[in-house]
C-alpha cells in the first residue's frame, strides 16, 4: 500500500494535524477530498466557474495557513471547509473582489484557467453535489434532517433542538452519526 494510498484512509483531523506541520502529501490528499464540495458549493452560489475556481484556491489557501487551528466537531471537517468559503464568498461580494491574502501570504500566483480548465470546473461542480445528495437521502430520516438542517442549512444546535422538539445531546448525536455515516460511505466509494 503506497503512502498516498494510506493518506486516503486518515480521517480529516489527522490530515489536519499532518497539514498544520507541512506536510505537503496531506494537504493534497485534504484538498483532493474536499476539492469538488467546495467547487460544487461555490458553483451555486455564484455560477461563476471562474470566480469559484478563484475562491476556491483561496479557501485552500486559508485552510493551509489555518490548519493548526482546526477543532473538529464531528466526523469531517467538511462544514468548517465550507464555511471557510462562505466568509471567503461573503468578502468578496462585500468587496467587489476575490480576497487574495491567504494566496497573497503564501507567496501564490493567481491560476491561469483554459477552456478546459472550465469545463473540469463544472464537471467538479457536478460530481461534488451529486453523490453527498444521494449519500445523505440513504440516511435515516432522523439523521438525514438533522444533517441537513445543521450542516446545510447552518442551524445552530440550540434552534435545531428546538425546532426537532429534543434535546441538544440529542441533536449532536444524530448529527455526529449521521457524518459518521457519510464519511464511511464516502470512504467506502472513494470518495474520501
Amino acid at each position: 500500500m503506497s503512502i498516498d494510498t494510506n493518506l486516503r484512509l486518515w480521517d480529516d483531523r489527522r490530515l489536519l494535524a499532518a497539514v498544520a506541520n507541512r506536510d505537503g502529501a496531506a494537504f493534497s490528499a485534504f484538498y483532493r477530498r474536499h476539492l469538488a464540495a467546495v467547487i460544487a458549493y461555490l458553483m451555486r452560489e455564484t455560477g461563476d466557474p471562474e470566480l469559484s475556481a478563484d475562491l476556491a484556491a483561496e479557501v485552500f489557501a486559508a485552510v493551509l495557513l489555518s490548519a493548526e487551528r482546526y477543532e473538529p466537531q464531528g466526523a469531517t471537517a467538511l462544514p468548517w471547509v465550507v464555511g471557510i468559503a462562505r466568509n471567503k464568498l461573503l468578502m468578496s461580494w462585500r468587496r467587489g473582489r476575490v480576497e487574495a491574502r491567504a494566496r497573497e501570504r503564501l507567496g501564490l500566483e493567481p491560476v491561469q484557467l483554459d477552456e478546459r480548465s472550465l469545463e473540469r470546473i463544472e464537471e467538479l461542480a457536478e460530481a461534488g453535489d451529486r453523490p453527498l445528495e444521494q449519500m445523505l437521502a440513504a440516511l435515516p430520516p432522523l439523521e438525514r434532517e438533522a444533517v441537513r438542517l445543521h450542516v446545510v442549512d447552518e442551524i445552530g444546535y440550540e434552534q435545531l433542538a428546538a425546532e426537532l422538539r429534543c434535546s441538544q445531546m440529542v441533536v449532536r448525536k444524530r448529527v455526529s452519526r449521521g457524518l459518521a455515516r457519510l464519511r464511511r460511505q464516502l470512504t467506502e466509494t472513494g470518495l474520501a
